[in-house]
């Protein structure tokens, strides 16, 4: 059953993973309120088991570090997104790929090989394999780079990846593709969030309810980056006509139900391709890390206490944010 978010939150001590002399441990500072989090604790993405403590966003300073670990020290800031493990051994592991590894630890709501399950970082500390590691830039402050630990490495991997062009993202999308240098346009339901969208930087905002969008449009994207979780009424062929030749639809969000309405004829205009994508990896973190602490790249946050996580959650539910929030320590 889905979980009720008016009575489940509550404080409690857990056994964490047994410390190993390739692991960092982090007392929590900061922890962004993913989506993801909000699919998990309601079980859209499926049954629970609890208590389990949400979280995959997690900014801290370093407090341990084993003997084997290569790049941080105790004080160092760093972080650690949806992954906390792999296999470590596979092709994908070894060449860069470790967040598609056919074995992931996820950083909550999982298990370790010796049967501990993961607990995230709604907490006051986190242990974690360095690979999962990432090093914070001075120049970025904590409460900015939690909510890139997943919201914005999720973005930034398919433009890195695809070698972003014009195309269509959502708030870390625009924010990060402008960085990048690409030319940036901005799909939006209504006109509700167009000024916001201009002061991100987007180049183009279009509001989709007009009907005309996608003739004006055809043909002319590279790549649309799809960050919304709820396909019911989203006119996915229309999207996918925007597309130029070979063009990709990369989607980002995961819905609780099953989605994508279309047929063979909508590939077949523009030749378009349709993907997903999953994080990042730990080089393209440090990438992105690096790319926003040298551009001064701000995310529009709201920076709530840590014992108000059952409020952010809620109030995600009813989308009353702009545009993340970020929960700052204070139950240490």
């Amino acid at each position: 059953m889905p979980i009720n978010l008016q009575s489940t939150f509550n404080v409690i001590n857990f056994e964490p993973k047994k410390f190993e002399e390739t692991d960092v441990e982090l007392t929590i500072t900061h922890c962004g309120v993913c989506g993801s989090d909000l699919h998990t604790v309601t079980s859209g993405w499926g049954a629970l088991q609890t208590p389990m403590i949400p979280g995959h966003e997690i900014v801290g300073t370093v407090t341990r570090v084993g003997s084997q670990v290569k790049g941080f020290k105790i004080g160092d800031r760093a972080g650690i997104g949806a992954q906390i493990g792999s296999c470590y051994s596979c092709r994908l592991c070894k060449n860069e790929n470790e967040n598609y590894c056919g074995k992931p630890i996820w950083t909550y709501n999982g298990q370790y090989p010796d049967g501990i399950r993961t607990q995230g970082g709604y907490a006051s500390a986190i242990r974690a394999h360095e690979q999962f590691v990432f090093p914070i830039p001075d120049a970025l402050e904590s409460q900015y780079a939690a909510s890139m630990m997943c919201g914005g490495l999720t973005m930034y991997s398919p433009l890195k990846r695809f070698n972003a062009g014009p195309g269509k993202k959502g708030h870390y999308g625009v924010i990060f593709a402008k960085a990048m240098g690409a030319e940036v346009y901005a799909f939006t339901h209504g006109t509700r969030k167009v000024d916001d969208i201009k002061k991100m930087g987007a180049d183009h905002v279009v509001v989709t309810d007009s009907g005309r969008f996608a003739k004006d449009l055809e043909k002319t994207i590279d790549l649309i980056i799809c960050t919304i979780d709820n396909f019911d009424s989203m006119p996915l062929s229309a999207y996918l006509s925007t597309l130029g030749i070979h063009g990709q639809f990369v989607i980002v969000g995961i819905p609780d139900k099953p989605a994508l309405n279309i047929t063979a004829w909508d590939f077949n205009p523009n030749g378009c391709f349709v993907g997903g994508t999953r994080i990042g990896s730990k080089v393209e973190a440090i990438e992105m890390l690096q790319l926003a602490a040298d551009k001064s790249i701000q995310p529009w946050i709201e920076v709530l206490p840590m014992s108000q996580a059952q409020t952010a959650l809620e109030r995600l539910k009813k989308s009353d944010v702009r545009y993340r929030f970020v929960l700052k320590q204070d139950l240490a």
